[in-house]
C-alpha cells in the first residue's frame, strides 16, 4: 500500500473516530414524542416493585443507564441536582439500570439520590425503544412521552424541558 493511500485510510479512521467518541457529548436534543409511555414496573434496590402508572400526575423522567456507561456515569450528578431541585413539586426520576454488573450499580447507587430501578433482564429495553445508554424519556403527567433525549443530559436541558410540563398542582402520594 503506498503512503498516500495509508495516510489517507488513518485520517478517515480518525475522522470516524473523532465521531464515535465526541457523538452525543453537546445537550443533547429531543428527539420528539407525542405517544404514551410504554408500560414499566420493576424493583427498586429493596426489591419494592415501583409502576410508572402509579405515578400518573406527576412528570417523571426515565433514564435508561448501566454502570459500565461513561456517559451514564458523567451524568449522574446533573440529574441528581435536578432531581432535588424539584422533590415535591411533581416531579420523579427513574433510574432504570441494566444489570449486567449488579456490584457495580449497587455500590454506584450509593451516591444516587434518586430511585433506581433494576431491569435484570433488560425486558424494558424494547418496548421503550433504547437502542443505547444513556437515554432519558421525559413523561407528561398524563403518561404521554413529550421528550426523548440519546446522549447524556445536562441540568439546564432537562430542566428547560421539564419546566413547562410541571403541573400547576401535585396530587397527594
Amino acid at each position: 500500500m503506498n503512503g498516500r493511500l495509508k495516510l489517507v485510510l488513518v485520517a478517515l479512521l480518525a475522522v470516524v473516530a473523532f465521531q464515535v467518541f465526541f457523538r452525543g457529548r453537546g445537550a443533547p436534543r429531543s428527539q420528539g414524542g407525542g405517544h404514551p409511555a410504554p408500560p414499566l414496573a420493576l424493583p427498586d434496590l429493596a426489591g419494592r416493585t415501583v409502576d410508572l402508572e402509579s405515578l400518573r400526575g406527576k412528570v417523571v423522567a426515565v433514564n435508561f443507564w448501566a454502570s459500565w456507561c461513561g456517559p451514564c456515569r458523567a451524568e449522574i450528578p446533573d440529574l441528581a441536582e435536578v432531581w432535588k431541585a424539584h422533590q415535591g413539586k411533581c416531579f420523579e426520576l427513574l433510574g432504570v439500570a441494566e444489570e449486567s454488573g449488579r456490584e457495580d450499580v449497587l455500590a454506584m447507587a450509593r451516591d444516587i439520590p434518586y430511585p433506581i430501578l433494576i431491569d435484570a433482564r433488560a425486558t424494558a429495553l424494547e418496548p421503550w425503544g433504547v437502542p443505547a445508554y444513556p437515554r432519558t424519556y421525559l413523561v407528561d403527567a398524563q403518561g404521554t412521552v413529550q421528550h426523548v433525549f440519546a446522549g447524556a443530559l445536562d441540568r439546564e436541558t432537562l430542566t428547560a424541558a421539564l419546566q413547562p410540563l410541571l403541573p400547576a398542582s401535585c396530587p397527594k402520594g
